[in-house]
């Protein structure tokens, strides 16, 4: 048996649990917490006393533990990058199981649980700046898999750059290869994004630009995919889609994209952060088998108003009209802060995403008044009188979408996109309404 404390603000609030002889985990609040009123899980462990677990959710997605806990383990390139630290250590991935995945993770994560006992893995010291073309060239070699890391680091600056990437991009969420950082916009310092706050510095994320073969599902994403993320990124905004700041840090010829995290407070506190797919146990390996619809059930499950449930169908509005098809449902997050009040978490990874012969993003991801495909204006009124947004209001965000759409020659040059993955990406949105 593995145990382990979940800690949320400094407090205990109940013990993670994995059982090698049953191979599940369980989870378990501590009797004083449920008394709290501050509801970390609300749609599935409510508080009360007993242990929770869930053997029947999907392993690939949830790795026997409850979607809360399972949302802190790190994602595909997260767990490469353990899985490396595993062979040094001698040790089999599979010896290594969830919940000591999770005390590797320790106060790292995103979001604001942390895990105690945590595991000393890696680096000796958080401080230092980060190279970030080191970071680059290291992640290409881990995500192709060519790279045995024990015996072949040609010294100890090859061994710093390990450390630097072991610290850095195991917490991030996602499958494509990214680093948790703080950068100074002063001076462009990027440092370890583990560190406490400092003076000067922001916490950000950064997606590795130029990693072969860095992938979600089908699509690999070609050299440039950072300025075609930041392009969608102004046409977002410019539509009215709520979003953290990003910008682009431009190296060695890569433009890699930057986003703030929304998890992060500006004095540096922690935000509570649950994906859809862990509020509601939802698999997000399974393609079209949810819904937009069920991510506006979830808005009025948790309380939230009007102006959230709006949000919400623009955000599904501009997804389709610029065929961000990767839509999976950890592609949406909430938020709760220390008053235990939940919010929609701002938009992320909206990027044009469609691979006409794959099997994942042929479609989208989750439906919309039934379909993930050939989609009509009835569709997207019958949807918007689902959020409770009238015909006219409709109308007018799909007409702001548009808008921000017929501009994206400006927003492709100023994130300075190839020409030929700008052009590709526009000729399949979808513009024509009538």
């Amino acid at each position: 048996m593995t145990r382990a404390d979940v800690i949320l603000w400094g407090r205990r609030i109940g013990a993670a649990l994995w059982d090698d002889s049953r191979d599940i985990g369980a989870f378990e609040y501590v009797p004083e917490f449920t008394r709290s009123g501050i509801e970390p899980a609300p749609l599935a462990m409510p508080l009360r006393p007993g242990v929770f677990e869930f053997p029947d959710l999907p392993r690939a997605a949830f790795k026997g533990l409850p979607g809360l806990l399972a949302d802190s383990l790190p994602d595909k390139f997260g767990h490469l990058l353990i899985n490396r630290w595993l062979a040094e250590q001698g040790r089999a991935p599979g010896s290594f199981n969830p919940v000591e995945r999770l005390c590797y993770t320790g106060r790292r994560g995103m979001g604001a649980l942390e895990f105690e006992p945590s595991t000393r893995a890696g680096p000796t010291s958080e401080g230092g700046t980060v190279d970030i073309s080191g970071l680059v060239e290291l992640a290409d070699h881990i995500v192709k898999d060519r790279l045995e890391l024990k015996g072949r680091l040609a010294g100890d600056d090859d061994q710093l750059v390990l450390e630097d990437i072991l610290r850095v991009g195991t917490s991030a969420g996602g499958a494509r290869a990214k680093a948790v950082l703080a950068w100074k916009p002063a001076t462009g310092e990027f440092r370890s994004g583990q560190l406490d706050a400092q003076a000067g510095f922001e916490p950000w994320l950064l997606k590795f630009d130029g990693v072969s073969e860095n992938a979600d599902k089908e699509i690999a994403d070609p050299l440039g995919y950072g300025r075609l993320e930041y392009a969608c990124h102004l046409l977002a905004r410019e539509a009215g889609i709520t979003m953290s700041d990003c910008r682009l840090h431009e190296e060695g010829g890569r433009a890699h994209f930057m986003t703030r995290r929304f998890d992060r407070t500006k004095t540096g506190g922690k935000l509570h952060m649950q994906t859809l797919a862990a509020m509601r146990h939802f698999d997000f390996n399974q393609p079209r088998a949810y819904s937009y619809e069920q991510a506006i059930e979830t808005i009025r499950m948790l309380g939230l108003g009007h102006q959230t449930r709006e949000e919400m169908v623009r955000r599904a509005l501009l997804n389709i009209v610029i065929r961000n098809q990767d839509d999976h449902v950890k592609n949406i997050a909430f938020l709760m802060d220390r008053a235990g009040q939940w919010s929609l978490a701002p938009a992320y990874d909206v990027v044009y995403a469609y691979n006409p012969s794959g099997d994942w993003t042929s479609q989208h991801q989750m439906s919309l008044s039934g379909k993930t495909d050939g989609f009509e204006l009835d569709d997207l009124l019958r949807f918007g009188r689902f959020g409770d947004i009238k015909p006219a209001r409709l109308k007018a965000m799909l007409d702001d979408i548009l808008a921000a759409a017929r501009n994206w020659p400006r927003h492709v040059a100023a994130a300075e996109v190839p020409e030929r993955l700008a052009r590709t990406a526009h000729s399949f949105f979808r513009m024509d309404w009538n």
